[in-house]
């Protein structure tokens, strides 16, 4: 049995959109790509993270003395929690005595066998309707043996799985793993490599020549595609990426994932300012991009 571990931050059961059926969705932390809209910020570093939840600190002051840096700024009152981020090591010392959670870890290290244990349970729901194990992140696989051998664990079990990348995989057992999957969800944000960069850090070279490579050995792909209003949601990005898409062989679908809120209250949870502030994309625009797609041909819809 494999000892080998990798910070995970977040496990959901009975997803609906995260591949076909219902899954259960393991998140690992580490990402390569810095997304200026990302909803998972708590995905980006690879190691846990100090989660501060103000609103739960009943200002008792039991973590101050814990705090072996002296990050923690006294307590007067219930609310009041501050944590000085320059100096915090996120040893997670003030965690333990932490009785109301305002004081919790973003993520913590699994061995493989122990996360297989947890997405067993659910056995029975992929049986009955077509669904598996998802694993995403961040990006799986920025821990490449950890995301293999799980996947290789589900698989020795007959589980259907899938693996939510970015695409920006550079390493052996990264793209093994890709080949892996029993389906891949592939992140795609924008064509333009310039732009590509502008948005997520990166560029879109090898992003792009790892997708042709998966579609060129047939692998079941599933796109997505991020609507972030005023970044990726012009009609000429858009036709371009129909465009594209269709000439790829693979790919059963194409999920569209409006932009939304829900990841504001992690920037905050982090101390992070960073937070992309813009509105949503309206319903009728969404329906209007999803109807683009369809006069290409392509298989789409909303995802979550």
């Amino acid at each position: 049995m494999s000892d080998l571990k990798a910070p995970v931050f977040h496990i959901i059961h009975g997803s609906f959109v995260d591949g076909y059926g219902v899954r259960t969705t393991v998140f690992l932390k580490g990402c390569p790509l810095r997304c200026v809209w990302c909803c998972n910020p708590e995905g980006q570093n690879a190691l846990p993270e100090l989660k501060v939840s103000p609103a739960r600190c009943t200002g008792c002051g039991r973590c101050v003395p814990e705090c072996p840096v002296v990050s923690i700024e006294a307590m007067p009152k219930a609310g009041n929690l501050r944590i000085d981020r320059s100096v915090c090591n996120n040893c997670g010392r003030c965690v333990e005595v932490c009785h109301t959670g305002a004081l919790e870890m973003f993520g913590g290290y699994m061995t493989v066998e122990e996360v297989f244990e947890i997405v067993k349970r659910d056995e029975a729901f992929y049986r009955t309707s077509g669904g598996g194990v998802t694993i995403g992140g961040g990006e799986a696989t920025c821990h490449p043996e950890f995301t293999l051998q799980l996947l290789q664990r589900c698989r020795s079990a007959y589980i259907h799985t899938a693996l939510d990348t970015c695409g920006h995989v550079a390493t052996p057992t990264g793209i093994k793993a890709l080949e892996e999957a029993d389906l891949v969800l592939y992140d795609l944000k924008c064509l333009d490599p310039e732009t590509h960069r502008s948005l997520t850090g990166v560029s879109n070279e090898l992003i792009l020549a790892n997708l042709r490579r998966l579609d060129g050995m047939g692998k079941a792909i599933i796109v997505r595609v991020p609507l972030i209003p005023g970044r990726t949601d012009s009609e000429e990005s858009l036709s371009t990426m129909a465009t594209f898409l269709m000439q790829l062989k693979s790919v059963q679908r194409i999920d569209l994932l409006p932009f939304h809120r829900l990841g504001k209250v992690k920037y905050e949870q982090l101390g992070r300012e960073d937070y992309l502030e813009c509105e949503p994309i309206s319903a009728e625009r969404q329906l209007a991009i999803m109807e683009l797609f369809q006069r290409h041909g392509l298989n789409v819809q909303l995802g979550g």
